[in-house]
């Protein structure tokens, strides 16, 4: 049944979204993910521990974050699957482990604020995306970041998650979002969270493997669809420029979507003052514009939409089987 279930969540969510109500009185899966990362951080990362029990307690942090999400997952979905037509509700439940509407509102409105309020607008709208200081970041930077962030969520806040739903059902997808919700709170290489994230953060690495080529490859079939756009040079960017990212997942989708639209995407970076020497996705304009983040938006509404179209091929093959 996951086919079904992830073609169902992903249709909801791309219609719908994550209904602000329920955001209000219940909150959300990542919320309460996150707070029990948070209540599990504070108790079992201490300073006064050496780095080989952290890193043990991050592996025993990882083992109940995969309990908790996908147990009570699990049997929501067996427990549906006892009523006609179960498998839709199932889908609607599913349907926030996946943030195609949302990141599609985020990253349009950076694009709004630059074009309507200039630039301080437009860093003010990334700072929602991107973990940079935005202060630094030209109109062009601005631009870039957006598209970056669009690209790699595209893989790691869609992609993989209706992958994970399509092999698992709910408990594949609520356990992809817990661990990769765990790798965006802990997984870095800090001081604090160097050895306790460990785990957190090499997890998040394999469980994105698969997605991230698969994201790629949607866009590279995307661009074939949009005017303007070139499959061969998001295809030969991806190629080559992917593995030299510092991320083994984030380059591929970012890389593809650079070629496609003719941009370079990536290199140095500074997060929280800190500078990184990223490597560059892409060869063509550094010069990006609100108008190349709509191009990235066009792109990323066909690649979703083909996502779509493999989840609904799922559900037929899986009737003919």
């Amino acid at each position: 049944m996951g086919f079904h279930i992830t073609a169902v969540a992903l249709m909801v969510e791309a219609a719908l979204g994550y209904p602000q109500i329920l955001v209000r009185h219940l909150g959300h899966p990542v919320i309460w993910i996150g707070a029990l990362i948070a209540r599990l951080d504070q108790a079992w990362n201490r300073p006064e521990f050496s780095d080989r029990r952290r890193r043990l307690l991050g592996v025993a942090t990882v083992a109940v974050l995969v309990a908790v999400a996908g147990v009570p997952a699990l049997l929501v979905e067996r427990a549906l699957g006892f009523l006609p037509f179960g498998w839709i509700v199932a889908g609607v439940v599913g349907s926030a482990f996946v943030a195609q509407r949302s990141l599609h509102w985020h990253v349009e409105r950076v694009a709004t604020a630059l074009e309507t309020d200039g630039l301080e607008a437009g860093r003010e709208a990334v700072r929602h995306i991107v973990g940079r200081d935005p202060q630094r970041l030209d109109e062009a930077g601005v631009a870039r970041a957006a598209i970056e962030s669009l690209a790699e969520n595209f893989s790691d806040g869609i992609v993989a998650p209706a992958l994970w739903m399509c092999v698992g059902g709910l408990a594949g997808g609520a356990v992809y979002k817990a661990l990769n919700t765990a790798d965006s709170m802990i997984g870095h290489l800090t001081p604090r969270h160097a050895a306790f994230g460990w785990a957190a953060a090499r997890c998040d690495d394999y469980v994105n493997l698969p997605a991230s080529r698969l994201a790629g490859a949607l866009l590279i079939a995307a661009a074939a669809l949009l005017p303007g756009a070139s499959p061969r040079a998001a295809f030969i960017a991806m190629r080559r420029d992917a593995p030299c990212h510092r991320s083994p997942n984030a380059g591929w989708s970012e890389a593809a979507m650079a070629g496609a639209l003719g941009l370079q995407l990536n290199g140095p970076k500074v997060y929280g003052g800190v500078f990184t020497e990223d490597a560059f996705m892409g060869e063509g304009r550094r010069a990006a514009t609100a108008a190349d983040i709509r191009a990235a938006l066009r792109l990323y509404r066909r690649a979703d939409g083909l996502l779509v179209a493999l989840a609904l091929a799922g559900v037929v093959l899986a009737g003919l089987m």
